[in-house]
């Protein structure tokens, strides 16, 4: 499989137990794929799905049914129904996610929180630091909060810790949630500039951003969740 994602017929819904069993469908008939080097960024308004999406995507959510297949070392896995270690194994591996909020293990400095991934790839630790130290200066982080917790930062200094600790990798997919939503314009530029290496390098890229100036900067093409709504209405 040339494409590294393929999104088949994924739907999505969530049953409210202290509603009497209600169910809220979320998505319906979910269809599309990524392209290496291709940016596609998820359209539509708040609370239409994309977020769900990407968390299917990554495995945070179950899926009623469909297939979400990831070209993971050259073997086909079907996130939908993979078990829980092979999804671990496709996220350590081959499917990368910068979520809008930074989970670290307390005490642990920022510079490790970034280098981790690598680490956990088998780079050495001085390497994966060294690696870290890069992206942390290129986020702009003043070097004197690398070797404090991230949990005490500011909002737009954690969103560049956790900017640093996704693209530090070559997963060869990357999901993308708000990445620079409480960043200032010059660390927005940064990270426009760090999607088009990723894109350059054959990264295949999904995201959302409510920014229209980065979205017009990185979008190949935007695909209106709007059509995947089992609540939508005929105009």
């Amino acid at each position: 499989m040339a494409t590294p994602l393929i999104v088949s017929e994924v739907a999505k819904s969530f049953t409210m137990h202290l509603r009497g069993g209600l169910v809220l469908p979320v998505v319906a008939n979910v269809s599309f794929s990524v392209a290496s080097g291709e940016c596609v960024v998820l359209g539509g308004p708040s609370g239409i799905g994309k977020s769900s999406i990407l968390k299917m995507l990554y495995g945070n959510y179950a899926v009623d049914q469909g297939q979400i297949l990831v070209n993971h070392g050259g073997r086909i896995v079907d996130i939908a129904s993979a078990d829980p270690r092979t999804v671990l194994e496709v996220r350590r591996a081959t499917l990368g996610y910068v979520s809008q909020f930074l989970r670290t293990v307390p005490r642990v400095s920022t510079l490790d929180v970034v280098a981790e991934p690598l680490v956990a790839r088998g780079v050495s630790a001085d390497e994966a630091r060294e690696r870290a130290s890069e992206l942390l200066s290129r986020l702009n982080l003043p070097r004197d909060l690398w070797q404090l917790p991230p949990s005490t930062f500011s909002g737009g200094e954690q969103q560049r810790v956790n900017i640093a600790r996704g693209f530090i990798t070559d997963h060869s997919v990357l999901l993308l949630d708000e990445p620079t939503a409480s960043l200032d314009a010059a660390n927005r530029a940064v990270v426009v500039s760090m999607i088009r290496a990723k894109k350059e390098a054959g990264v295949a890229l999904l995201g959302i951003f409510h920014d229209e100036e980065v979205r017009e900067a990185v979008a190949d093409r935007i695909l209106d969740v709007m059509q995947f709504s089992p609540r939508k209405t005929a105009a």
